[in-house]
């Protein structure tokens, strides 16, 4: 059975995606020098949050995600970060592809809040490989990837923010429900503000100028 090994080289911003890309740079090595006609990749990303320290800013934006900092030792689970896939050219020994990974930066999806939450240092990935390898000296022969092919990255925090700062500079988003939106919409017109801004700036200031009142 054809043995690859799989790692990663480091990560970067696609310049020119449709949409918040990065790249995983993977080096792929066939043990036993056996002509690879072809790589039907596929590969799941995880975030391990276990796998670094936290500053105390970081804990404060990540209450929402694991809880109390007491309680981190039970609820620092693994979060899916992404699935993608890739078709390897051929190649003999080792060859370097680069893996686009499309971003999300809805912050209603676990691992974009838990990025978004960072200041700085690294994050811990693991990449969990599958697919099929076409190979053989002679003839064609289809062999699965076995389940257990894995590699880690430490991506960089300023990687994400680079790559969300080329799609959205200076700017991020929040997703509601239809009805919220509306009274938004509502309370906008009402008072003739100018932008979302304005009116997220209002309704803060109004619930901050409350909290003082009743204390």
């Amino acid at each position: 059975m054809t043995d690859l090994e799989f790692s990663c080289t480091g990560v970067r911003p696609e310049p020119y995606g449709t949409g918040p890309t990065l790249l995983f740079g993977l080096r792929i090595e066939e043990s036993d020098h056996q002509p690879v006609h072809a790589i039907a990749l596929r590969c799941q990303i995880r975030v391990e949050p276990a796998r670094r320290t936290y500053e105390p800013e970081e804990v404060d934006m990540l209450a929402d995600l694991f809880g109390e900092p007491g309680r981190w030792s039970t609820t620092l689970k693994p979060l899916q970060f992404a699935h993608a896939s890739i078709s390897v050219p051929a190649f003999t020994g080792v060859t370097e592809v680069d893996l686009p990974v499309p971003c999300t930066y809805d912050t209603e999806v676990a691992s974009a809040s838990y990025f978004r939450a960072l200041t700085k240092g690294e994050i811990p990935l693991l990449l969990l490989y599958s697919g099929t390898v076409f190979t053989g000296r002679q003839g064609f022969c289809a062999e699965p990837i076995p389940w257990h092919k894995e590699s880690t990255c430490r991506m960089p925090v300023q990687v994400w923010r680079d790559m969300i700062d080329a799609y959205f500079p200076g700017t991020g988003w929040i997703r509601v429900r239809n009805d919220c939106l509306e009274e938004l919409r509502r309370y906008r017109s009402r008072h003739a503000l100018p932008s979302w801004e304005q009116v997220f700036t209002e309704l803060l200031d109004a619930a901050d100028a409350h909290g003082r009142r009743a204390t």
